[in-house]
């Protein structure tokens, strides 16, 4: 089953990354720069470009679709060893998150945008009760999703058991933890734990963690959006990455 990527930052690098391709819808109208760029490299690819009027592009995208979107092939998800194997590759110690249980496809489409710009190695995600990659990850990745492996498990305590048994450092954000997240060391191979909105880290989650740690808050809200929260610690993580290699 074919997904639809629509948006034109999502389409762009859609096409850009060489992943398969079976057709582009263009409303017909659209003319402008960033269009007739999409419309070459559609070209160039050897896709087949359709122009629809934008009412039926509307309907087939449910809006918002910025005059562009793209049937392709569906997503090919990663394997946890791959990950692994990438980091090797690049000589780096591993750079995983894993995310609990998350729910809303904007929070994993930021997720993953902050997670190539910073050099994640890969993403984690469960098979049951988490977003899954679909149209509305992608758009929000502003094309991230492309670039970023994605891997699906069936047991998180499991996996995290496993990935601490070869050397990675689990690290969940609690809002009850002794130490801030600047303070603590986030150095070596890691993964990073991103709860659910709302629900956070659960307990068996929180139970696989080698560290727990904190983001100070000093106004009347006690929390912040999951996305928010991730790129802060994973900003953090690659500055402590960075300074250890230097």
């Amino acid at each position: 089953m074919d997904n639809l990527i629509f948006g034109r930052n999502a389409v762009t690098e859609l096409l850009k990354s060489g992943h398969s391709v079976n057709r582009l819808f263009i409303a017909e109208g659209s003319r402008d720069g960033s269009i007739q760029k999409i419309f070459a490299l559609a070209k160039e690819a050897g896709v087949v470009v359709e122009f629809l009027q934008r009412d039926k592009l509307d309907k087939l995208c449910g809006g918002r679709h910025q005059g562009v979107a793209a049937s392709a092939a569906a997503v090919d998800y990663a394997t946890v060893e791959e990950i692994l194997a990438l980091a090797e590759d690049k000589r780096e110690p591993p750079f995983l998150i894993l995310l609990d249980e998350l729910e809303d496809p904007q929070n994993f489409g930021a997720i993953l945008r902050t997670a190539e710009a910073v050099g994640v190695h890969g993403v984690i995600i469960p098979k049951r009760r988490s977003v899954q990659l679909n149209a509305t990850v992608f758009k929000t990745s502003a094309g991230a999703a492309q670039y970023v492996k994605v891997a699906q498990i069936t047991n998180v305590a499991q996996t995290l058991k496993n990935l601490r048994g070869v050397g990675l450092k689990v690290v969940g954000s609690d809002a009850g933890a002794e130490v801030s997240f600047r303070q603590a060391d986030l150095t070596g191979g890691i993964v990073l734990i991103i709860g659910g909105e709302g629900k956070g880290m659960r307990r068996l989650t929180r139970e696989n963690c080698n560290v727990l740690v904190k983001i100070p808050m000093f106004g009347k809200i006690n929390s912040l959006n999951a996305s928010v929260a991730g790129a802060l610690l994973l900003y953090e993580i690659q500055r402590q990455r960075e300074t250890n290699d230097g």
